[in-house]
């Protein structure tokens, strides 16, 4: 499938800059809402979520997998297991983040063809920085092509674990700040090396994982199992530089 990438990333900057950004540190308390326990929603989200699914779909016709619009309807899953082309969206990635004024939040947008994530792009509205990739084409931000970090011995290594456990104990440096695109973000631009992630929803993970791919890096289920975009409930995923760090960190995740 042919899909202008570039086209893409300025609608998404569009919808930052309409919905997101203007509520930026300026939300009442009614513009915050807890969908479940410990899991926000605000009105940025669901506008921007409604905002990109006419958007995307407008450019190329096709399911949507939003989660906001999954949270109210979860059947609209079902439409990664079919062919077809479906837009997977996460408005507001970090929205625990954005609801307290920090900074570290994105939106995340992946293009899925018959089961395989072609495209991803990860937009971070604060610095209007945009990270793409298209499957073979490489990762790139601002026409600089993106990279891992380079490997590195066990213990200097850096990375994003919720669980720190027995990685802590091996490596330089572990841990999380609320935001998978931040992650992604941080590890295609070599600012650390390693991610590992649980409760894998497509929203937060489609996108990252083609554009991490793309960057170099090596990313698995932790059975060693190719990760693809549906909902991993029980599936764990870890991303690093390459194979040597992965061998290295799998057996000690907990």
């Amino acid at each position: 499938m042919n899909v202008d990438v570039g086209t893409v990333a300025r609608l998404i900057r569009e919808a930052a800059e309409a919905e997101i950004l203007p509520r930026f540190k300026k939300l009442s308390r009614d513009q915050i809402r807890e969908k479940k326990p410990n899991q926000l929603v605000t009105d940025a989200d669901v506008m921007a979520e409604r905002l990109l699914t006419r958007m995307l779909t407008g450019l190329i016709p096709g399911a949507v997998v939003g989660e906001e619009a999954v949270d109210a309807n979860p059947a609209l899953l079902d439409a990664l297991h079919q062919p077809g082309v479906v837009w997977v969206i996460d408005p507001v990635d970090g929205t625990g983040n954005f609801a307290n004024n920090n900074p570290r939040f994105a939106v995340i947008v992946a293009l899925v063809v018959d089961g395989q994530t072609v495209a991803g792009w990860i937009h971070d509205p604060i610095p209007n920085r945009t990270v793409i990739a298209e499957i073979g084409q490489g990762a790139w931000r601002d026409g600089n092509r993106l990279s891992v970090a380079a490997e590195v011995p066990l213990d200097q290594l850096t990375g994003s674990i919720k669980k720190r456990g027995r990685v802590a104990d091996q490596v330089l440096h572990v841990a999380r700040r609320g935001s998978a695109a931040h992650d992604y973000l941080d590890l295609v631009t070599g600012r650390m090396h390693f991610a590992h992630f649980r409760r894998l929803m497509p929203w937060d993970h489609a996108a990252g994982v083609l554009i991490h791919a793309e960057a170099g890096g090596r990313g698995a289920m932790l059975d060693g199992s190719a990760y693809t975009p549906v909902l991993h409930a029980d599936g764990q995923l870890l991303l690093t530089p390459g194979q040597t760090s992965w061998n290295q960190l799998a057996p000690l995740v907990d």
